[in-house]
């Protein structure tokens, strides 16, 4: 199969609806039927990789973000955001960039920061007056930080596929998420100012200590996560399972979200959407070893190299090529699909594998808020019943925003590897 008749198969198969991992299960199929190997091989070897103690933290991380979400520490976190941002203006905006921030470093996902952060502070930010399109546009893209501040659910993902040290990846996409956050804070603080948004009322010191006092609770879980990681303590698997049982019985009995009786009901929930992940991960652990027996990583660094191309201009070009895909794929399809492919690439070519995680993971970011694939994008429509072009005319300034970390992030080294390099050494 050519490479024209490959992608013609694989958009043809996702715009006729088919689910991703049974489109990635399909073209492992024909690929491996096509070179003649037999698949009862090909699923031995899923069935090792699979095995992986850092994959399942996957679900355990999952299943976390499943407690939080129901259980309402979103709620906590808007609480001691709102304490400490009164008598700024703009202060819902403001409000929005910092409880993202601080719900991604507790949930790992862009998807469900987006959920949480829009059902509490949308209906908010609209009574207070706001444009519909601005509060729709902050939260959407405030919501993107969850992928790249740890525990990162595509940077877990990346550690098993490129081999990589999944606590190193959580350290170097800290400051480029922090980065990202003061950007969008900036925008929002200068433009809450240009258009006089309302100032929510400032509160006395002492309130602001109780509010943030009952907060304590909902950091418990990055700090068992980070502690317990970097102190040694605990391995990925161990910290995400701790994180698990802790915002079980933070949500139970400090926020009070859901009832016991409703326990088995959220875990369903977050059984759900593990499951869902773990299918797509096993076909394209069946699509990833065979691009890696197909020698197509090889052939394309000796094209780069033989053209004459600098890591400067690969770096342009893959960033181009994941923004065009990430149009297309969310955020697990285009990890899964095209990491196979590069991962083998990156070392010959003089590029990080560390570093290169937050640019793809940050690519990745970019594709949740541009249309038409943009999963939080239609969330957010979906839970404000507004068109999905009026949440696209929302997003744009933080798009360009995106797009200018972006460039940071890949040309700047430094900003991804300076921690993982204080902690781990070179």
């Amino acid at each position: 199969m050519n490479t024209i008749g490959f992608f013609l198969l694989f958009f043809g198969l996702l715009a006729a609806g088919m689910p991703i991992f049974l489109v990635l299960g399909a073209l492992a199929a024909i690929l491996y039927a096509i070179s003649g190997q037999g698949l009862i091989g090909v699923a031995q070897t899923i069935i090792d990789e699979l095995n992986s103690p850092s994959l399942m933290a996957l679900p355990l991380f999952v299943m976390a973000a499943a407690f939080m979400r129901h259980g309402g520490v979103a709620k906590a976190l808007v609480a001691v955001a709102t304490a400490w941002m009164g008598g700024v203006r703009g202060s819902l905006g403001l409000v929005t960039v910092v409880a993202c921030t601080m719900f991604a470093a507790i949930c790992g996902s862009s998807v469900a920061t987006a959920l949480a952060m829009g059902t509490i502070l949308l209906p908010a930010m609209l009574a207070r007056g706001y444009p519909r399109s601005f509060a729709l546009g902050v939260i959407g893209a405030s919501g993107t930080i969850g992928i790249v501040i740890p525990p990162s659910l595509p940077l877990i993902l990346y550690g098993i596929i490129a081999e990589q040290s999944v606590p190193r990846l959580f350290l170097a996409g800290i400051l480029p998420g922090l980065l990202q956050a003061a950007a969008f804070f900036g925008w929002v603080w200068w433009y809450a100012r240009l258009k006089n948004f309302p100032r929510e009322p400032s509160l006395p010191f002492a309130e602001r200590l109780r509010v943030t006092w009952q907060a304590v609770p909902a950091m418990a879980v990055p700090m068992v996560v980070l502690v317990g990681i970097y102190g040694g303590v605990l391995t990925v698997t161990e910290a995400a399972a701790i994180a698990a049982v802790v915002s079980l019985l933070v949500s139970l009995f400090c926020y009070r979200g859901f009832k016991p009786t409703q326990t088995l009901w959220v875990i369903a929930d977050g059984l759900r959407s593990a499951g869902t992940i773990m299918l797509i991960v096993a076909t394209a652990l069946a699509f990833g070893h065979w691009m890696t027996q197909s020698g197509i990583p090889a052939q394309m660094v000796n094209w780069i190299t033989g053209n004459g191309f600098s890591t400067v201009q690969f770096l342009l070009i893959i960033n181009l090529l994941l923004l065009l895909i990430g149009c297309f794929l969310e955020v697990t399809a285009t990890l899964l699909l095209v990491l196979p492919i590069l991962a083998p690439a990156l070392v010959p070519l003089g590029v990080d594998p560390v570093h290169f995680s937050i640019i793809f993971t940050h690519n990745m970011e970019v594709g949740l808020v541009h249309p038409p694939v943009g999963m939080n994008l239609y969330v957010l429509a979906t839970l404000s019943n507004a068109p999905v072009g009026e949440v696209i005319r929302g997003i744009l300034p933080f798009l360009v925003i995106l797009l200018m970390v972006l460039a940071v992030i890949t040309y700047v080294p430094w900003l991804t590897m300076w921690l993982p390099g204080l902690v781990f050494g070179a």
